[in-house]
């Protein structure tokens, strides 16, 4: 008996294309998102005076 991702290898690549570009949206997502904190804490702690 051959494996089951071996039999379905055309449902598979459209399967692998989809998680690729959701991983490549994820991290997107969280490094803006990151970034975005950033740049409020830094606001904030200017706002605050707390220069370095």
């Amino acid at each position: 008996m051959e494996p089951q991702h071996i039999k379905e290898d055309g449902k598979n690549k459209g399967l692998v294309k989809w998680l690729k570009r959701i991983g490549l949206a994820g991290f997107l997502f969280f490094l803006i998102k990151g970034l975005i904190w950033i740049a409020v804490f830094y606001g904030g702690l200017r706002l605050l005076g707390c220069e370095g």
